[in-house]
């Protein structure tokens, strides 16, 4: 291993002005804010934010958007976090699945709302943050997973870290300072899987308020561990599975090249892994009917089993709306019934539907030693009709990914219908995209855009 410390080589070159943020991450920076805005304004009238909302008692200066109230800018922060993730609609990186845009954009909009960023700061803290999430995110892939952690929870919080350390200027050591605190503040475990409960939806929203606290922290003064990442006790020693080495090459290369403009959009409401599985389904609805099929098997990635199969009893007979979205038997029969997978495929009267049951309890599934997750996303189903024929469906890469990206018409229709699910008219709509896309107008005051969109929608 290079003899190079990590998180202060990251933080030289974040904190420096030299290295140039490609056109493509531009790019992908404005089609993130444009989808997370939409899922956060998506998700308001949701159960789960009105718990968190209710929990906020203190009155602040930060938006929560879509809603009337202020909150203090870490509630503010887990609030707008928790609604783009809690849907499970929002980007995610192909490299090995983390979310970015849940993390970045809560935390840069807070933090723009309250200081005067230059339209390039406010750019550059987004870009870094969401580079440094993707690269560690292949030091180890799957290694955190299989750890029992929510990688996204655990690197979401250094990138909200690095964002927060350049939108704020503090200097290399201090950024090195601040990768070091968030360490200690990093959290998250996957046991929501059990119960299909909440935990999971608000990761995003605590690591990025987390970043923010310890890039304050460490403004202030406050030191961390420059060795965070590859220390003895660092990152990959405490979350990370031991079977699988890490290789910290990702992390030196910080800076050279740009990964994080390939960031992959959704087009289904539900885990990652099951998105390549729907498409295997709508494309079977339209040569078989319900009663042809005698059985559904799935050929799937070893390292996807414990999260989107096991036990298959609840995976089959999922105990909540949240919990079908890690199911591949639901997301296969919501596919191949309804012929879509949205924010309205996932809620309560879903559940008891007989069809759904009668296609869940005919899918099995075995371990296809071939298959290339965490590199890519496949499907590939067999099924099997009452006369022993065998039907196979594949899907050879994750809609919206790298092989076949979503267009900005796609896009732009997921953000229009995720506001018409918030309840938004079509003049706030309208208004709501045109105000996301000022803010990557250099030409425009960031604080002012920014408090320009916290008015759309708002409610008391």
């Amino acid at each position: 291993m290079s003899s190079v410390i990590l998180a202060e080589h990251i933080a030289i070159i974040s904190a420096g002005q030299t290295a140039k943020i490609p056109a493509s991450v531009r790019k992908m920076l404005q089609r993130v804010t444009l989808d997370a805005y939409g899922l956060m304004l998506s998700a308001r009238n949701t159960d789960y934010i009105q718990a968190i909302q209710s929990s906020c008692v203190d009155h602040g200066d930060t938006t929560a958007f879509g809603h009337g109230s202020r909150f203090t800018m870490q509630d503010a922060v887990l609030i707008n976090g928790t609604a783009v993730h809690g849907e499970d609609f929002d980007d995610t990186f192909e490299g090995t699945p983390v979310h970015v845009s849940s993390v970045i954009i809560p935390a840069i909009l807070a933090i723009a709302e309250r200081e005067d960023l230059s339209p390039d700061t406010f750019i550059r803290s987004m870009a870094f943050g969401a580079e440094l999430i993707c690269r560690l995110s292949l030091v180890a892939p799957t290694a955190i997973h299989r750890q029992g952690f929510h990688p996204t929870a655990i690197l979401g919080a250094f990138g909200a870290s690095l964002t927060a350390s350049v939108a704020y200027g503090l200097s290399a050591q201090q950024t090195a300072s601040a990768l070091g605190i968030v360490g200690s503040m990093a959290s998250g475990i996957i046991e929501y899987l059990a119960e299909g409960t909440w935990t999971k939806r608000m990761h995003p929203g605590w690591a990025a308020a987390a970043g923010i606290k310890s890039a304050v922290m460490a403004k202030a003064g406050f030191t961390g561990p420059r060795t965070v990442f590859e220390g003895t006790h660092g990152l990959f020693k405490g979350f990370a599975h031991d079977s699988i080495a890490p290789d910290f090459g990702h992390l030196e290369s910080f800076g050279e090249e740009w990964i994080s403009s390939g960031l992959a959009f959704k087009p289904y409401a539900c885990g990652t892994m099951t998105q390549p599985f729907v498409d295997c389904a709508i494309q079977a609805s339209k040569i078989l009917s319900t009663g042809d099929i005698r059985e559904i098997h799935a050929h799937v990635g070893e390292g996807t089993v414990h999260r989107l199969w096991e036990p298959l009893d609840e995976k089959r007979n999922p105990s909540t709306p949240y919990g079908a979205k890690f199911s591949v038997p639901y997301c296969i029969a919501i596919g191949f019934l309804d012929g879509k997978a949205g924010l309205n495929e996932f809620t309560e009267d879903q559940l008891s539907r007989d069809d759904i049951q009668s296609i869940t309890s005919k899918t099995t599934y075995s371990i296809n030693p071939e298959d290339p997750y965490p590199g890519e996303y496949v499907g590939w189903l067999d099924f099997v009709d009452f006369e022993g024929k065998t039907h196979t469906i594949k899907q050879a890469c994750l809609r919206g990914g790298k092989q076949e990206p979503m267009t900005d018409a796609e896009l732009e229709d997921k953000f229009k219908n995720n506001l018409v699910f918030a309840g938004l008219e079509t003049t706030d709509i309208v208004s709501a995209q045109e105000r996301i896309n000022h803010l990557f107008n250099p030409k425009n005051n960031i604080r002012e855009c920014v408090r320009a969109l916290a008015m759309i929608g708002e409610k008391p």
